[in-house]
């Protein structure tokens, strides 16, 4: 799966902030995101981030 440094994941299951979209702020064996609703960091490991992800938004198309 083809993800960048601040892409914003829109992810299967929601915070419980109730917000669904997350920036992606770290990548390697774990992801770290940011969720754009309350601004909480988490790290996650990339299997589990990469099953959760419904799409990915990219600011700029190359």
């Amino acid at each position: 799966m083809d993800v960048r440094l601040g892409d914003k994941l829109l992810m299967k299951k929601k915070h419980p902030c109730g917000n669904n979209s997350f920036t992606v702020l770290r990548i390697g064996m774990d992801f770290r995101i940011k969720c754009d609703g309350c601004g909480h960091e988490v790290m996650l490991p990339r299997s589990k981030v990469e099953k959760n992800i419904k799409k990915i938004i990219r600011d700029c198309e190359e």
